[in-house]
């Protein structure tokens, strides 16, 4: 009879107790694995942010226009290496439920300055022939059925057409894929050209203008130099960095940061109370079986490595079996339609930090009930009642 089998008799021997305790750390790291994926994913999008990219916006708020004469005169400035502008479009497919972030934009210059668009040259090519084309991100792709050689119709719920209709027809040209695992595969690109032709207001006005600079430590200078050009007209406009900008965006929604650390410190802090207890108490009652446990010759050092055996393993299963529904929550909540954010994974610093909070669930919680074990006097012990 080993030291693993004893361990492993005793942390079931009440079954109910054993369950309930179990589904407790279960859920916790359920609620854990799920979070930080959805935090990763938001993060993505400042951690990948280019350090020689500029967004260009409406100084009033970014949802408000600038004129497209602003594109070619941003492209002039010094220290402009290259310059993209982009217009939300407000798209979705076939129901208002399945909307996507879907851009009209300049489509020779969007690769110019989002260079972690990996995308085959020759859909590359038909894209920039085809003023109906359009490219989706793998990730959209995938969720909508579309395939390169598709002639799909994707509405608006902000723009109409010169027709009356809020529906535009666009060739699926071609499949983007990231340079990056966390780059942006959902969102959809489409000519500028035939949007602003088409549309039935707002004509000749852009969203926002992304800039690349020719050098990092140019970004001050053309931010200033851009700002003071247009500085005192009726449209002004706000110039930061990529980061800045998906950073401030992200902060739109709240503090995601503070409502995932407060959910999660919350739920770690009840299954720290939860396990914790419950380990003592399995311990009190078995305070006689340890005492013969050391009449019978086990030393102190080695009941006290059995208790904390019984506290890492019961956190260690939880935590495994909780990370798993995760992962399949996160496997599932990806194929859902317009989901408006980067795809949620659970990569293997989530995994990482996930093992070390389970061994400090463990350790933290067992501690105490095996120090107790191994310092536990058997004559005292084996005369109580």
């Amino acid at each position: 009879m080993n030291d693993l089998y004893l361990v492993l008799k005793n942390l079931t021997r009440k079954w109910l107790r054993f369950s309930l305790t179990l589904f407790a750390i279960f859920i916790a790291f359920v609620i854990y694995g799920a979070l930080a994926a959805f935090q990763s994913a938001l993060d993505a999008g400042v951690d990948l942010a280019a350090d020689d990219r500029l967004v260009v916006v409406n100084k009033v708020n970014f949802t408000q226009p600038l004129p497209y004469a602003y594109f070619n005169r941003i492209k002039g400035i010094e220290g402009v290496e290259a310059a993209a502008h982009f217009n939300w479009f407000g798209g979705y497919y076939q129901d208002p439920k399945n909307a996507m972030p879907m851009f009209a934009a300049s489509p020779e210059e969007l690769f110019q300055v989002y260079e972690e668009i990996v995308l085959p040259d020759d859909q590359r090519e038909a894209f920039l022939r085809n003023q109906q084309g359009l490219i989706a991100g793998k990730t959209t792709a995938e969720q909508y059925g579309w395939k390169v050689g598709d002639r799909i119709p994707v509405s608006s719920n902000i723009f109409s057409q010169t027709s009356g209709g809020q529906t535009w027809d666009f060739d699926v040209v071609g499949i983007y894929e990231g340079s990056d695992p966390q780059f942006d595969t959902i969102s959809v690109y489409f000519h500028y050209d035939y949007f602003n032709e088409s549309r039935s207001f707002g004509r000749d006005y852009l969203g926002f203008v992304g800039v690349r600079t020719s050098d990092p430590a140019l970004n001050e200078q053309v931010i200033k130099a851009i700002d003071d050009q247009f500085a005192n007209s009726f449209f002004e406009t706000e110039t930061v960095p990529e980061e800045v900008f998906n950073k401030a965006f992200i902060e739109q929604i709240g503090n995601i940061g503070l409502i995932i650390t407060s959910v999660v410190g919350a739920a770690f802090f009840t299954i720290l109370f939860i396990v914790g207890n419950t380990m003592v108490l399995a311990i009190r009652e078995r305070t006689n079986e340890i005492a013969v446990m050391k009449t019978l010759g086990f030393p102190a050092p080695r009941i006290f490595r059995m208790v904390l055996s019984e506290s890492l393993i019961l956190s260690i299963m939880g935590g495994a079996l909780g990370l798993g529904l995760a992962f399949m929550l996160l496997q599932a909540a990806n194929s859902i339609p317009g989901l408006p954010i980067p795809q949620l994974i659970m990569d293997g610093e989530i995994v990482a930090v996930s093992l070390l909070y389970m061994i400090l669930l463990g350790l933290v919680t067992g501690i105490i009930p095996a120090v107790s074990a191994m310092r536990l006097n058997v004559i005292t012990a084996l005369s109580r009642k």
